[in-house]
């Protein structure tokens, strides 16, 4: 489920993948705190400037670390992109087990529910980047794409719907759309908007892109 970009990468800023950890510079250590740290800061540097516009450099002297580190953790700033601005604030894998925890018939109900409440959590972060990148940036989108479709391919064949792929693309048009609104566009009420207000109203949707017929 993880989207990965571990071939193929491009390393801006000159950044080589063999670069020796002992020539690190950074004031944190090679752990868990500094792969945290990087994606803290490559979020805020996407938000800001859009996916051409942030440089591993950019984002690796915010998170106050080495260049490499980038390399290191993620394989690169496409890999960085995908766990910060993609992936985050929640794992694929968990987020399944989450949601297929309960009747299919509310699925849709749990979907908005959980996304909601886990953008808010991040301060809609993850949507201003996003959109900044993909308007500009092919691979950015390719990120996008590859993501909404593992994800919600698995999540339809999960429960045994048919046309799977178009089923994918309603759902994934969807939940695109009510973060653009909520987050970028931040168009009233619908931006501030209480999570369950939101769950009732969009939850039915979502639930026959889901299970009902959508031909």
């Amino acid at each position: 489920m993880s989207v990965e970009f571990r071939e193929s990468v491009r390393h801006d800023d000159g950044v080589s993948t063999t670069e020796p950890t002992s020539r690190r510079r950074g004031r944190r250590p090679a752990g868990q705190d500094t792969r945290t740290a990087l994606i803290e800061a490559a979020r805020a540097v996407f938000a800001e400037n859009g996916y051409d516009g942030a440089t591993v450099r950019a984002i690796a002297t915010r998170a106050g670390v080495d260049a490499a580190m980038v390399n290191h953790w993620f394989g690169g700033k496409e890999g960085l992109f995908a766990q910060a601005v993609l992936k985050l604030p929640f794992d694929p894998l968990e987020l399944l087990g989450v949601l297929r925890d309960g009747p299919d018939d509310e699925l849709g109900e749990r979907i908005v529910r959980t996304f909601i409440t886990r953008w808010d959590s991040a301060g809609g972060g993850v949507f201003v980047a996003l959109i900044r990148s993909i308007t500009g940036h092919e691979q950015a989108g390719h990120v996008l794409r590859d993501f909404f479709q593992k994800f919600f391919t698995a999540l339809i064949s999960s429960i045994g719907s048919d046309d799977v792929p178009l089923r994918m693309t309603l759902c994934a048009s969807q939940m695109v759309g009510m973060g653009m609104i909520r987050y970028v566009a931040k168009f009233e009420p619908f931006a501030t908007e209480e999570v369950e207000v939101l769950v009732r109203a969009v939850a039915p949707n979502l639930q026959r892109y889901l299970t009902g017929e959508i031909g």
